[in-house]
């Protein structure tokens, strides 16, 4: 599915695209609706640099067990564990 944000909603708000990828996934991970690892890839931010976003707003990080296996199949299929 793809959802299309007119460019009238850009301009208004004064946000270019990666901006509003980056406040919707915020506000989807806020939400407990992403994983950080989703959050992330739908920001088109790397882990770390997310991570420090969310701290830059005060919101903290919940790393429950869907991540840490998403991070152990991550570690495995770059041959690190």
């Amino acid at each position: 599915m793809s959802v299309v944000v007119p460019d009238e909603i850009l301009t208004i708000t004064r946000m270019t695209e990666a901006e509003m990828r980056q406040e919707i996934a915020v506000m989807l991970f806020e939400r407990e609706k992403l994983t950080l690892a989703q959050a992330s890839r739908f920001a088109g931010m790397h882990r770390v640099a997310f991570q420090h976003l969310l701290a830059s707003r005060q919101i903290s990080v919940h790393y429950g067990m869907e991540d840490f296996e998403q991070d152990i199949q991550t570690l495995r299929e770059m041959d690190r564990l």
